[in-house]
């Protein structure tokens, strides 16, 4: 049994875990120990700052470039990190959609990744691990993958007839789905910086997404002493993050003042279920 807390996020792609959660990491890794796990290299992934758009060395060296933005960013968050090694099989557009390429993460049987993140959750130990709702979050195929991927193996790493080569069996406390973008959270800050007189960057959002259903929320973490090290961290992703674009456009004062949270979803509990929102995602569990 560790002595100190660790949690474990499952993430589909280099720059997910800078986008989803990556405060309460950062917090949680001043306390105790946290890893993330990421099943793809990225490689399919396009170039999302216009700084770095038709820059053939980066182009080239795509699956490099994005392993050298993950250490580095990995280095802002503090936590520890592993490759699950699998091909990203980039976003299918179309109607219909094209079949996903051959060999991809979100093609390969699901039995595989589910062996490799067996093993995963077996040697580091997590009491908490996070994921991404059965959505994905989003409907990216390696999205959803990796939540099929993660409830499968957190099952099966408890399991001492399954995968028997990959460690002693180790039961997982809790499962939370990381919840990002509510709508909550959006129209708060979205007001806030109408009231202060600036542009908002969530009006498309608004109107597009701002009716969707919400997701529970059964945890609120309090982080906003952790959004440089998010910010480093989203930096470090340089081909996918611009500086001036979206994600780095709300004044941090003003977040911190106005949501100073992230919010998680228990979606598995081998310890109760809370009352309450919680504030701690090791709440209930002892050594």
């Amino acid at each position: 049994m560790p002595s100190e807390p660790r949690l474990m996020a499952i993430h589909a792609h280099p720059d997910d875990e800078s986008s989803k959660g990556a405060a309460t990491m950062a917090y949680y890794a001043t306390i105790g120990r946290v890893k993330v796990v990421t099943c793809t290299g990225g490689e399919r992934g396009s170039i999302l700052n216009p700084r770095l758009v038709g820059r053939s060395d980066i182009e080239e060296n795509m699956h490099e470039v994005r392993r050298g933005e993950m250490a580095e960013a990995a280095k802002a968050l503090g936590i520890e990190h592993s490759w699950l090694g699998f091909i990203d099989s980039g976003l299918p557009e179309g109607d219909p959609l094209p079949p996903l390429p051959e060999g991809s993460f979100a093609d390969v049987p699901l039995e595989e990744p589910v062996a490799r993140l067996v093993a995963e959750i077996r040697a580091f130990k997590p009491q908490v691990l996070t994921c991404y709702n059965e959505h994905g979050g989003y409907p990216h195929p390696d999205h959803i993958r990796v939540h099929d991927a993660a409830m499968a193996a957190v099952k099966a790493a408890a399991d001492p007839s399954q995968y028997v080569d990959a460690g002693e069996p180790w039961t997982v406390s809790k499962v939370y789905y990381d919840v990002s973008f509510t709508p909550a959270r959006v129209t708060t800050i979205h007001e806030a910086l109408l009231a202060e007189g600036l542009e908002s960057p969530f009006v498309e959002w608004i109107e597009h997404r701002g009716k969707a259903p919400a997701r529970r929320v059964d945890a609120r973490i309090e982080v906003s002493d952790f959004f440089p090290n998010r910010d480093r961290a989203l930096l470090a992703h340089a081909t996918q993050i611009d500086p001036d674009g979206f994600f780095m456009a709300v004044p941090r004062d003003i977040e911190a003042r106005v949501w100073p949270w992230e919010e998680f979803e228990l979606a598995h509990s081998e310890v109760g279920y809370p009352d309450d929102i919680e504030t701690d995602l090791f709440a209930r569990i002892e050594d």
